[in-house]
């Protein structure tokens, strides 16, 4: 995977995909992550005799001007809305992280992993 990219799962993968639709949506809304990156969604391939349609990932494709700390806002702030959200597992490049609290020091933290897999420039 391109690391300009990130991959969002929710973690585990058998989950309503309503939650996972919910988090893009929040993430297209987000003026700095709309002005930074491109969303797209893909659906999980379906197996033989499977209907396909399910979401399955979340993709960004990152421009040099991102910043993870609005990732990181967005994504707490989305969390903060929900009574009942699942952790969602985080690619970049071969690097994979799970967020799974709202604590804004906690996700950071993290996602400052994410940002040191950053290709050099």
């Amino acid at each position: 995977m391109p690391e300009n990219v990130l991959s969002v799962r929710i973690a585990g993968g058998d989950s309503d995909d309503e939650v996972l639709r919910s988090f893009a949506r929040w993430l297209e809304e987000e003026p700095e992550i709309r002005r930074h990156a491109v969303t797209t969604w893909s659906a999980a391939v379906p197996g033989a005799g499977e209907m396909g349609g399910a979401l399955d990932v979340v993709k960004l494709v990152l421009d040099s001007g991102f910043q993870m700390a609005n990732f990181a806002l967005a994504y707490t702030a989305w969390r903060s809305t929900r009574s009942d959200a699942p952790a969602v597992t985080v690619s970049r490049g071969d690097l994979r992280i799970t967020l799974d609290s709202s604590d804004a020091e906690v996700v950071a933290r993290l996602l400052r992993e994410l940002e040191e897999a950053r290709p050099e420039r």
